[in-house]
């Protein structure tokens, strides 16, 4: 059977005020918008390459025009609910469409590469599941060949339980399980690093 791969991207519509809302406290909304800015063309940067189908998912509407084009990028709305919800309602489509291996990430994550997202496609042609954790105890990718409901489930999401969690549901379920490298989320000043390329006056 020939593998169909279909990379999910969860973001965020960039609006003033919406955006990296815990980073605004420190930073402002008006410096927290220019980060999540930056940190979406490093997401794009990082995807755009890849051999895979991309599918984009946005919080509130489907934008034309912006910096996902059209001809590299499907673009859907994400699902109602909390996010567990939404993610699952993202993979059961691309399930549904006839897709073999999908990895979802977010547009949080400055360290991550082409070669990662890769990677995690790779790793699943020998495991169930691949997972990218993130240090704040959540993770930055997951990947599945079939859906996994369970995975959406009963969890406290921005929350230091999730990957464990989702560990918990991998054993249970006796799956085989892939880890990427533990990677940084932006979510506070802290995150962002000397090398971010911002200046910020704090």
């Amino acid at each position: 059977m020939t593998d169909r791969r279909l990379l999910l991207l969860f973001v965020r519509n960039p609006e003033l005020g919406k955006v990296k809302t815990r980073l605004a406290t420190t930073i402002g909304p008006e410096k927290a918008l220019e980060v999540y800015l930056h940190l979406l063309q490093h997401t794009r940067h990082v995807t755009q390459c890849l051999p895979v189908d991309k599918r984009v998912y946005y919080t509130d509407r489907v934008a034309e025009n912006d910096l996902w084009p059209e001809a590299e990028y499907q673009k859907r709305l994400q699902a109602e609910g909390d996010l567990g919800h939404k993610m699952e309602a993202a993979f059961a489509a691309a399930f549904a469409e006839g897709y073999t291996s999908v990895v979802i990430i977010g547009s949080d994550c400055l360290q991550l590469t082409q070669e990662i997202v890769q990677q995690a496609f790779d790793k699943l042609q020998a495991r169930d599941v691949v997972m990218g954790p993130a240090e704040d105890g959540g993770y930055y990718l997951l990947g599945m060949k079939k859906l996994y409901p369970a995975f959406f489930r009963n969890k406290q999401w921005s929350t230091a339980e999730v990957f464990p969690a989702t560990l918990q549901d991998i054993e249970h379920l006796h799956l085989t399980c892939a880890l990427l490298p533990c990677l940084s989320d932006v979510d506070y000043v802290e995150d962002l690093g000397t090398d971010f390329g911002l200046n910020f006056s704090l």
